[in-house]
């Protein structure tokens, strides 16, 4: 009897290890405190695209939400009947944080930006409506306001990313940065109505109610803008609904001024050996002679550094290398390069790049850098390990202080290259198709403070003895980008013509 007692257990132990080994990692998704609350994150998860009747069995045994408001009816301009409330995981990554709205009438007014509410969810529904993802039949009575005037978590992504992933920015409060007007408003135009933002990596309808007390207020031509992003339609129909809170959600910046040489392309890691053969390339976008208006390339090579560039782009050692750009001319259109005196395509053994493309060419290997900024070098630009850049200023008299015209990153995502201090210093950006230099009114001069962190590098570092062709479309007349840049890497050989890596899908003009 014994015996057999103890086959059952043993048995018994085997069913429920077996059974627990075999459930899927989606068994435990879900996972709730004793309170209840459950986060956007894991709520919208549960939406499988019908429409979802809300209680504790059917949520993981979730009864409530909580976090804060971002909406705002006292300007006029929110979503009528919808607050979208934001919060992320009790202890989850800070990649977590989500919006969802809740459809209560007119009793959404009540609530202002800051407030944190913790809602019933028992008897709601959670569902699309025009597009948006909200949850309906829920009364003012499900809510309860237990605190007000908290922080709110204010997301930066452009209209690429929120196209892209649009569950993780919609009924979130997010900037966008360095947009423009698509086309361009005329000086009485006003923010009424349906205006179409372009910060170059997309479009966005930027929504004003014609109630809204600022609708009458008339628009500035590029800027920062702070809102709260609905997204709507499905699939290639997919269009960003963008809602401004009040006037003061709008931060005029004006768009860098033409940059008359833009940053195409580089090599670094020619066939052979790297020293005096590595360069990079730019494209004209105007007329230049440079003995009237000369020009300064910086490279910052940052492998195994450990310090940081105390005196930004002009730090020197082995940090950055500085080029004068002081005679010879290029036309609009034209490419141009600065590097090695090598002056080849890919190393000792391949074919010249004709002298008249050359505006600076210095061997490296035994010439310190112009001004002295920057050692003699037998790897002028990284082709492993930590983050490098490029960046070119106008004039030579650069101080850290100077902003560039243009500036790029690639390469890995590590290495020391901005101290918020005091005092404050790193190496300075512009405003690019990568970079802003604020985010909302908060100011960001340097690669790595605030949004421009190490995601808005080019990753990772081009094939060996391949050619980084930098795509996008850049505004000739007026500057900026039309679209951005992206880093592809193009094979060469010791007989690859220079048309191999001026032209298909290189950087290109429009006249805007």
């Amino acid at each position: 009897m014994m015996k057999n007692k103890l086959k059952y257990f043993l048995l018994l132990a085997v069913v429920v290890i077996t059974y627990t080994s075999c459930k899927k990692e989606s068994d435990y998704r879900y996972k709730f405190s004793e309170s209840g609350f459950i986060s956007n994150f894991d709520l919208r998860r549960y939406y499988k695209g019908s429409d979802l009747s809300l209680n504790p069995d059917v949520i993981g045994g979730a009864t409530s939400i909580r976090g804060v408001v971002v909406s705002d009816f006292r300007s006029g301009n929110s979503v009528t009947g919808l607050i979208a409330l934001q919060n992320s995981r009790i202890n989850g990554t800070a990649d977590s944080l989500r919006g969802i709205s809740f459809n209560i009438g007119t009793a959404a007014s009540d609530y202002i930006p800051g407030d944190s509410l913790h809602i019933k969810l028992d008897g709601g529904v959670l569902k699309r409506v025009d597009g948006i993802l909200q949850i309906t039949g829920l009364t003012n009575s499900a809510i309860t306001k237990v605190a007000s005037g908290r922080k709110i978590k204010l997301q930066a992504a452009n209209t690429n990313a929120i196209l892209a992933n649009p569950d993780r920015y919609e009924s979130t409060l997010v900037a966008i940065n360095n947009a423009v007007y698509d086309p361009e408003p005329a000086s009485d135009v006003i923010y009424s109505g349906d205006k179409i933002l372009n910060d170059g990596f997309g479009l966005a309808t930027l929504r004003t109610s014609a109630n809204a007390t600022f609708a009458n207020t008339a628009v500035q031509p590029s800027g920062n803008f702070t809102g709260v992003v609905y997204v709507t339609g499905t699939g290639t129909s997919k269009k960003i609904e963008y809602r401004m809170r009040t006037a003061e959600d709008f931060f005029y910046v004006p768009m860098p001024k033409l940059s008359p040489a833009i940053i195409s392309g580089f090599l670094v890691d020619p066939n052979s050996t790297d020293g005096n053969y590595e360069y990079v390339q730019f494209l004209a976008t105007k007329d230049i002679d440079f003995s009237l208006t000369p020009f300064s390339v910086y490279t910052s090579n940052n492998a195994g550094a450990t310090t940081f560039p105390t005196l930004g782009w002009n730090t020197g050692a082995l940090r950055t290398y500085k080029f004068n750009l002081t005679s010879g001319s290029v036309k609009k259109g034209e490419f141009f390069y600065v590097g090695g005196a090598g002056q080849r395509i890919n190393g000792a053994a391949s074919t010249v790049i004709p002298a008249s493309k050359w505006i600076s060419s210095v061997n490296y290997t035994t010439v310190p850098g112009a001004d002295g900024v920057g050692n003699a070098t037998g790897n002028l630009l990284a082709n492993s390990g930590n983050v490098a850049g490029i960046a070119i200023f106008e004039g030579i008299n650069v101080t850290p202080n100077s902003t560039p015209l243009d500036v790029i990153f690639y390469g890995g995502a590590n290495g020391s290259f901005y101290t918020a201090g005091p005092p404050e210093y790193g190496l300075r950006i512009t405003i690019t198709d990568k970079f802003a230099t604020y985010a909302g009114k908060v100011p960001q001069e340097y690669y790595g403070k605030g949004t421009n962190d190490v995601s808005k590098r080019f990753a990772g570092f081009p094939a060996a003895t391949s050619f980084a062709r930098l795509g996008g479309v850049y505004k000739a007349t007026k500057g900026g980008w039309e679209s951005v840049r992206t880093m592809i890497s193009v094979t060469l050989t010791n007989t690859s013509m220079l048309s191999e890596i001026e032209t298909g899908g290189v950087t290109t003009l429009i006249d805007k």
